[in-house]
């Protein structure tokens, strides 16, 4: 039970833990019918490489033997359909996302995609899985994790309902480790894309927030000893376009 008196980070700001959710809800409402452009116009496309990447990794079958994926704080459906063109008739996703608007761009875009009838959407909170022990073969989250208030509580949950043998992978903005590129992103990250945000979504304060997130969340090796914490084997990460992510990986045994 958490404290009356703790606090959590929301960007460079500290609030009480028990608000940070309702302020990362909020982040999300206000952007949800932009987001993936501006994903798009914040990576020049390269988070379209990372996903590939991590889909990759997760080699779903091809054929008909069943795979059920669970996507967390994915909202508008971008690992699941992915996962979904790469695999076989016995793939099926699941999208849970704490934000509703979110979700309502996924289902939109999965019918537009004629891939409702494989990715179902259901609202859900990282911390507290709706899903029974064991059901799922895969656990996905890109770009969500750090913004969970209780990440240890999301990890043990990504742990609870994976099968054993089943696989937990994680993308997420990391440290850039290349002398110069380092100075170039962060003038990238707070002095180009707040304002991107304004002119794309009317809103440069999530924006500023989202970059000010990314300088909290912990280096890859502390988040690789949490993920070992909650119970993983064969924890390891990848660095991509030298550090800007991470792809984080484990195994239920």
């Amino acid at each position: 039970m958490d404290r009356p008196d703790e606090t959590t980070h929301f960007g460079f700001r500290d609030v009480p833990l028990n608000e940070k959710q309702t302020l990362v809800n909020d982040v999300f409402h206000s952007v949800a019918s932009r987001y993936d452009l501006m994903n798009d116009l914040m990576s020049g496309g390269l988070h379209r490489i990372w996903k590939d990447i991590m889909v990759n990794a997760l080699n779903p079958p091809k054929g008909d033997h069943p795979f059920a994926l669970l996507d967390v704080a994915g909202g508008t459906g971008d690992i699941a359909f992915r996962a979904a063109k790469l695999s076989g008739a016995g793939f099926r996703a699941t999208v849970s996302d704490i934000n509703a608007d979110m979700l309502r761009v996924g289902r939109d875009r999965a019918v537009k995609r004629h891939l409702d009838d494989r990715t179902a959407f259901v609202e859900g909170n990282a911390e507290s899985l709706a899903f029974p022990a064991r059901a799922f073969d895969g656990y996905t989250i890109a770009f969500g994790i750090r913004n969970v208030p209780r990440i240890d509580l999301a990890l043990s949950e990504a742990f609870r309902v994976l099968k054993p043998g089943g696989r937990f992978l994680c993308l997420e903005f990391s440290s850039v480790d290349v002398p110069g590129l380092d100075r170039l992103y962060d003038l990238f990250s707070f002095k180009v894309i707040p304002p991107l945000g304004r002119f794309v979504t009317g809103d440069a304060a999530s924006y500023q927030y989202l970059v000010e997130s990314i300088r909290k969340f912990p280096r890859a090796p502390a988040f690789a000893g949490m993920i070992r914490a909650a119970g993983f084997s064969r924890v390891s990460w990848q660095s991509l376009s030298g550090g800007i992510v991470a792809l984080h990986s484990g195994w239920r045994l």
